[in-house]
């Protein structure tokens, strides 16, 4: 199994700042405290705080399915006030793929790079 990143992109809803923050900052605990293969988990606002941009690396598609199991009622709250769309770079499990198909990921799978390969 390979690493994985993923980008989280959060187009914030109207008036819902505030619950946003508060539902990101529960996200951020969850992993903080319950994660073991989360290896990046960093939260960015754009200057009009109207959109947020998560930059996600894991270990592995397993890694991915434990953030998603200890995220719980805590990512439908972050659902609740904003537009979530997902991509993953590097190659998902058939189970992870299974596992976040509702949320429409593109995934995009590893071509070339430079350094660090």
């Amino acid at each position: 199994m390979s690493e994985l990143h993923v980008i989280a992109r959060c187009k914030i809803d109207e008036g819902k700042l505030e619950v946003f923050r508060a539902a990101a900052a529960g996200c951020l605990r969850s992993v903080q405290e319950q994660d073991t293969g989360t290896h990046q988990y960093d939260w960015y606002l754009n200057e009009d705080q109207t959109e947020a941009i998560v930059l996600e690396k894991y270990r592995d598609s397993d890694a991915v399915l434990e953030h998603i199991a200890n995220m719980g009622d805590i990512f439908g709250a972050l659902l609740e006030t904003c537009d979530l769309s997902l991509e993953i770079f590097g190659e998902p499990s058939p189970e992870l793929r299974e596992t976040a198909a509702g949320l429409s990921p593109q995934i995009y799978a590893y071509f070339q790079g430079g350094k660090g390969d």
